[in-house]
């Protein structure tokens, strides 16, 4: 038979299942609470504290400005916004005219001046000539002279003939001293000089290097490979020397400027690796890298007006210093980015042996580029060229005496 409970006795047991329950709910709370704590102390030692990041991080680049050397009226335009140009492709034509017209004055100018220092060496040659036909004169009128006087000695000849003597030898030695001198002051104009380096054919080669240069220049040229950008140029436009007229940006040499608190910099060093993950592209894609540099001041430091705290009110800010990070060539390769372009960045500090700032200078240039050497080239050779075309033989033996 089943035992009936009082209506007291029911309750002291609902009260005694509820004390039950709440100690259970209170035991997992408890327990909870001590998980997230370990768990949090937890990521804090082994994530949290060894790592940086931040969103205030951009994609940057170099920017590389194509500006002319010379005045000219714009003729044609080789690339615009978007292409792609290669190192050395032509980019823009200005109108010729003028320069040629300089060139050819130089050319001119140059093959006038070696024929011209042609004719210093023949006068050397042709005076040295002069000299020895004179030394020939000289002792012919002293042998003479000598006879005459032993003539006279012995009454043969009159002393007025003896004078006449004296006189052709003292002719022919002032002759001879002034010819020795019009070969020391032709032997001066090309002493120690062949035709190729005398001063006035150098002068003239120099004056035709800058004519070269100057007509070269009238053709703009892509010092890097890389996409266009920013074209403000149009055909018929006169343009000054160092006008920006477009960009090129080379997008395979590209970093990352993020700019970290003070407060986040206690443990960075230069070469901690880096993962990196741009807006662009999300989460689906995320980059490698390494920090390159730590700035060496903050970014309010380099404003354009920079923050006056040492007059009036002030409130302190935490501060941001810009930290340059290296992008994997390879990853950047297959995920092309963009200047410009926002990205978030996280920095493991478990590697400490790094230096806080760069220890040793560049030991060579960051960024180089070598198609502007063309044109000097292809100017010696114009100037080589016209030196041995209007250099005679002759001329070519007598500077090499």
């Amino acid at each position: 038979m089943a035992t009936v409970q009082t209506p007291n006795e029911a309750q002291h047991n609902q009260d005694a299942g509820n004390q039950r329950k709440r100690k259970l709910w209170l035991s997992g709370l408890v327990i909870l609470v001590i998980l997230v704590g370990l768990g949090v102390w937890g990521w804090h030692e082994l994530y949290g504290r060894w790592s940086e990041s931040t969103d205030d991080a951009y994609v940057n680049g170099n920017v590389v400005e194509i500006t002319p050397l010379v005045a000219g009226t714009v003729v044609s335009i080789g690339a615009d916004d978007g292409d792609l140009v290669h190192e050395g492709q032509v980019l823009l034509n200005f109108d010729p005219s003028d320069s040629l017209v300089g060139l050819q004055s130089a050319e001119a100018n140059l093959a006038r001046t070696v024929r011209q220092v042609r004719g210093l060496f023949s006068n050397v040659s042709g005076t040295k000539a002069q000299v020895a036909a004179q030394k020939v004169a000289v002792q012919k009128a002293q042998d003479n002279f000598n006879r005459r006087k032993n003539l006279a000695a012995s009454g043969a000849i009159s002393q007025e003939e003896l004078s006449h003597a004296r006189d052709d030898l003292a002719s022919a030695q002032s002759a001879l001293r002034n010819n020795e001198q019009q070969l020391d002051t032709t032997s001066a104009l090309v002493d120690n000089t062949a035709i190729a380096n005398h001063p006035d054919v150098l002068a003239a080669a120099a004056q035709l290097r800058q004519a070269y240069l100057e007509h070269a220049r009238t053709t703009l040229i892509a010092p890097v490979t890389g996409y266009v950008a920013k074209r403000t140029v149009q055909l018929g436009q006169r343009v000054q020397p160092g006008t920006a007229l477009m960009a090129v940006i080379p997008l395979n040499q590209l970093w990352i400027d993020a700019n970290f608190k003070e407060t986040q910099l206690d443990k960075m060093r230069i070469g901690q690796p880096v993962e990196i993950e741009s807006d662009l592209y999300g989460s689906n894609v995320k980059y490698s890298g390494t920090v390159d540099s730590i700035g060496a001041g903050t970014g309010s430091a380099f404003a354009l007006l920079p923050a006056q705290n040492a007059t009036g009110n002030w409130i302190k800010i935490v501060q941001r210093v810009p930290v340059r990070i290296h992008i994997n060539a390879d990853e950047l390769a297959k995920h092309p980015l963009r200047i410009g372009l926002s990205t978030t960045v996280d920095v493991n500090l478990h590697d400490q042996s790094g230096p806080v700032l760069a220890q040793q200078p560049p030991q060579k240039a960051m960024f180089t580029t070598n198609v502007y050497e063309q044109q000097l080239a292809e100017a010696d050779t114009l100037i080589s060229r016209l030196i041995e075309s209007n250099s005679a033989v002759a001329g070519n033996s007598a500077a090499q005496r």
